[in-house]
């Protein structure tokens, strides 16, 4: 580990930026940083954590001159503070690039990437490791609930890190995950997604390709078999390549048999080149989760676990924030939050629900189309299907007003679509509208999901208000 350094931190708010600035204070830095965002609850963890945050850009937050500026990939080439720090030639990196060498370099780098299961995978494997005593580091987009971070330094030689393909800097185009020096790569799947930075899906095919030779022949590869743009990566990969897949009827080295959901989440056979390990209880739902948990299973396994540890971390993992999160129950309505905006994460999501919970109620989908892709009319015909677990779908307005119409995903279409799939479906142009509609429709043994990757505008708090107010008799 590098000597102590004054490191000043350019939008530190940030949910990775802001977990990063822990993981740096923890490991011995002295961490300062600004954003024009402000508020909780990463304001409240910084302060917990000892982290001054300066409100507003301006060049006098640098002042004193810190050893290192770490500037975040949501920072302009205008902003203040970016324009103050080349001015006056200060030393300045990207966090990815930041995290490679103050930590990645000196541990053996384990890198969850892919479009889809990456934040779970990651927190998963994290677990295992640590529930095995193994101490590893780990640096996730998410909040696992095992540990109420999303940081930890750890003082094994492992370091589990979270593989963002989007974009560094404004400085650095490049993907998060090609600064993280991989001995392990675990590639979850690959779609099209970040319409705002890739044209296209071979453009983001490209960048994977990337990722897979920069493990070393010494290195190991997990590829899901269920996804085929995966598996194509393979003659671009140098490392030991195995599979892995929970779908039934894909080949691969590592499968599952036996699926048996149940209320508490899901119980398999993990099987390796067609042999049973043993069986695993999972509290966790969906056949996606179910193939998250095999992906960190078969890593854990390949750094040194037993497959009784594994099944032992497996049974005590807690889950990940805003992953199938029950936030509430009011009055026998169960209300969940989730992270789902792509239409495959929307319909897994709603599949697992409906799994765990729809055996005695109904299932109310409420969807914020928030992020750069599903803002955009290019998942309009995919959305249609994803809500087909769905009683309900309730439809929010697109979360980026700045978009054109041509431009805008057509939220009245897509609800007219999914009503003609058989799911009834409304779209609405008011938040308080929406909430409003909930609480008429809902009704005991009903559970209600809010989707979105952006705060929805803490519908599903307002939510529970309304419910609260019904008579219980409803």
């Amino acid at each position: 580990m590098a000597s102590s350094l004054d490191i000043h931190l350019i939008g530190i708010c940030g949910t990775g930026m802001g977990s990063f600035a822990g993981l740096l204070k923890a490991s011995g830095h002295r961490v300062r940083g600004s954003d024009h965002n402000v508020y909780p609850p990463m304001s409240d963890k910084l302060t917990a954590w000892n982290i001054p945050v300066m409100q507003g850009y301006h060049p006098n937050n640098l002042l004193p001159h810190p050893d290192l500026v770490v500037i975040g990939n949501v920072v302009r080439r205008t902003n203040p503070e970016a324009v103050a720090v080349l001015e006056k030639g200060l030393k300045y990196a990207s966090f990815p690039e930041t995290l490679g060498e103050l930590f990645l370099k000196e541990r053996r780098s384990l890198v969850v990437a892919g479009t889809h299961g990456k934040t779970t995978t990651s927190s998963l494997l994290a677990w295992l490791l640590t529930h095995a005593g193994k101490d590893p580091g780990m640096l996730i987009g998410g909040i696992p609930q095992n540990f109420g971070e999303g940081f930890r330094m750890g003082s094994g030689p492992a370091f589990v890190v979270e593989g963002d393909e989007y974009d560094t800097a404004f400085f650095d185009k490049r993907p998060k995950f090609l600064s993280y020096c991989p001995q392990l790569a675990i590639l979850t799947s690959l779609e099209y997604d970040h319409a705002d930075i890739y044209p296209d899906l071979e453009s983001i095919e490209m960048r994977f390709d990337q990722l897979t030779t920069l493990v070393p022949k010494t290195g190991y590869i997990l590829a899901c078999a269920s996804s085929e743009p995966v598996l194509r990566r393979k003659s671009r990969a140098e490392a030991k390549w195995e599979t892995y897949s929970a779908k039934p009827g894909i080949e691969a080295d590592w499968q599952v048999s036996h699926v048996l959901p149940h209320t508490d989440g899901v119980r398999f056979t993990i099987l390796h080149q067609g042999t049973s390990m043993g069986d695993v209880n999972l509290p966790m739902s969906g056949r996606y989760n179910v193939e998250n948990a095999l992906a960190a299973t078969a890593a854990a396994i390949h750094e040194g676990l037993s497959f009784d540890e594994a099944r032992e971390g497996l049974a005590s993992f807690n889950g990940v924030a805003r992953r199938q999160t029950v936030v509430a129950e009011i009055n026998e309505i169960r209300i969940i939050d989730d992270f789902a905006h792509h239409p495959t994460a929307v319909a897994s999501t709603l599949d697992g629900i409906r799994e765990r919970y729809g055996a005695n109620g109904r299932i109310l989908a409420v969807f914020e189309p928030r992020s750069a892709t599903s803002s955009r009319k290019y998942f309009q015909s995919a959305y249609a299907n994803a809500f087909g677990a769905a009683d309900y779908a309730l439809i929010a307005p697109v979360g980026r007003s700045e978009l054109s119409i041509e431009e805008r995903l057509d939220t009245t279409q897509l609800a007219e679509h999914i009503q003609a799939l058989g799911t009834q479906a409304r779209a609405f142009t008011d938040l308080d509208a929406l909430v409003q509609a909930i609480a008429i429709l809902a009704r005991p043994r009903d559970t209600i999901v809010f989707m979105s990757n952006g705060g929805f505008d803490e519908i599903h708090k307002k939510t529970q208000e309304r419910l609260a107010q019904r008579p219980k008799d409803r």
